[in-house]
Order: C-alpha cells, then structure tokens, then sequence
C-alpha cells in the first residue's frame, strides 16, 4: 500500500506542475492558474503531500530491513 501511496502522490505533484507549467499545447488548453483544472490539482496537491511524504520515507526503512534481514546468517 506504501508504493502506491508513493506513487499516487508523485502523479497529482506532476498533474499540478504540469498545468502550472503550462508548457505544452494540452497543457495551455487546462487554462492558467485559478481556474477548474488548476484549483482541482491544488485540492489534489493538498492530498499528495502526506501521500508521499509519509509513505516514502517509510518505504526507504523497510527496504534497509528487508535487506538486512535477507543476510545469510554468517555475514551478520
């Protein structure tokens, strides 16, 4: 669940940097910022925060465990 928690809140950090952007024609189309799409992705920037700023560091914990505990025996 961490993983995809990680990932969902990396997705809405890059929909609201891409429509802030504006650097492609789609992207110019979601119209400048205050407008639906931008206020949607602050909403989503609001969520996506937590989303990768807790899991992530948590993820990084357990692949250090996951890796020390695969050790064989002898080499601890």
């Amino acid at each position: 669940m961490a993983i995809s928690a990680s990932k969902t809140g990396d997705a809405w950090d890059n929909t609201k940097k891409y429509i802030e952007a504006g650097a492609l024609e789609h992207a110019r189309s979601l119209e400048p910022k205050g407008a639906d799409p931008h206020k949607a992705a602050m909403i989503g920037d609001t969520i996506e925060d937590p989303l990768k700023n807790t899991s992530g560091p948590s993820l990084n914990i357990l692949i250090k465990l996951k890796a020390v505990d695969s050790m064989p025996q002898h080499q601890q």
